[in-house]
């Protein structure tokens, strides 16, 4: 490579050395840590919409420390009053039926209209490793450039009854918080539909056309607790699928049994990807939130959701301090020894392990 400056013709010239640039992190900054928050700080900041306060917030009640736990549920406590005001609505699919690129365009379409949104999603964790990807804000890229709109993964990490739990006190925090418009995304169909169901007003599956039997491998439990149910990707050569698609779905639910609210599940297509179909879609949402407060149905299910969590809280409660105890859980292991050597029959074990807790806490 030849370089110009050494040839003879610049023999006069002198080349000087350059001014070293300043560094770009400036060496005598220290990063300033996060202020320490009381719970009237976290409840005072929730209540002004302080998007930070309302993070810091939620990452207590996701903690498992005792310390974080009394803050949070002292804050949850205090936000209680300021909760309830949201539509609470439950998004579920199989995966790759377009979910996150839904909530996306369902998203836009609710701030556009002048709401705020808050997504939680509960995302796939391993069951190895207890790693989560946590990836729904890339996969929702216009959404979470708005600042109307509050999306927060949480890890199911193996342990989905927690983080139903979890995600259900995060549910108060965001209408305290000014969001009146809740989604909650589960992680595909499975158990955890069941624990979504019991925190939301309504519950949407979202299918998908032209994989073949569209019924195939769908649970009759997921079908009745759908209020409604939306066929993705009804755009191109793909609408004429999608519209035999939602014929098959709505002779499939003729033959379900009446839904508590009274409402009959409505069956439309959309397209996610293109933002198609997305005003029709909302619009049933609203003619369901019409129906069930004027029928009274509304009020009816929120009682019965909040008797269904202080009695999931009861339970939760009971296996940690029953589990947690040393002495339990060595007497387990006793007893676990002797069923399987064939000394004692399973029943008269756990009698007596329940026995020793019951009698342990009478005299601690």
């Amino acid at each position: 490579m030849k370089h110009p400056e050494n040839s003879s013709e610049y023999k006069g010239l002198q080349v000087n050395s350059g001014v070293n640039s300043a560094p770009i992190i400036n060496p005598y900054r220290r990063r300033r840590a996060a202020a320490v928050l009381t719970p009237g700080d976290y409840v005072e900041g929730i209540l002004k919409g302080d998007v930070s306060v309302l993070g810091r917030a939620v990452t207590l009640i996701e903690s498992t420390a005792e310390a974080h736990q009394a803050i949070a549920q002292e804050v949850i406590e205090k936000c209680l009053p300021y909760s309830g005001g949201s539509k609470r609505i439950g998004i579920t699919g199989v995966p790759g039926a377009g979910k996150s690129t839904s909530i996306d365009e369902f998203g836009l379409h609710v701030i556009r209209n002048g709401g705020r949104l808050a997504v939680l999603a509960i995302d796939p964790s391993s069951e190895r490793s207890r790693g989560s990807i946590l990836g729904d804000k890339t996969r929702m890229e216009k959404l979470s450039q708005q600042k109307e709109a509050f999306i927060r993964p949480s890890p199911s990490a193996g342990s989905l009854g927690g983080v139903a739990r979890k995600t259900r006190e995060t549910i108060v925090l965001c209408e305290a918080a000014g969001y009146d418009n809740i989604f909650v995304e589960t992680v595909g169909v499975g158990q955890s539909e069941t624990a979504v169901h019991s925190m939301v007003d309504f519950f949407l599956l979202i299918q998908l056309a032209g994989t073949g039997d569209e019924l195939q491998g769908i649970k009759r439990g997921i079908m009745e607790m759908a209020d409604g149910i939306v066929i993705n990707k009804a755009d191109g050569d793909n609408i004429e699928r999608a519209n035999l698609a939602a014929a098959q779905f709505r002779n499939a639910l003729h033959l379900f049994p009446p839904t508590p609210s009274g409402w009959k599940p409505e069956v439309l297509t959309y397209s996610g990807y293109f933002g198609l179909g997305i005003d029709k879609v909302w619009d049933m949402i609203d003619r369901y939130f019409d129906y069930v407060k004027a029928s009274g149905y509304f009020r009816t299910k929120r009682n019965e959701q909040a008797k269904y969590w202080m009695l999931e809280t009861i339970d939760a409660q009971l296996r940690h301090s029953f589990y947690s105890r040393p002495e339990v859980a060595a007497l387990l292991e006793q007893k676990e020894m002797r069923v399987l050597n064939n000394e004692q029959s399973s029943f008269t074990a756990a009698k007596d392990v329940l026995d020793f807790y019951f009698e342990s806490i009478k005299h601690p």
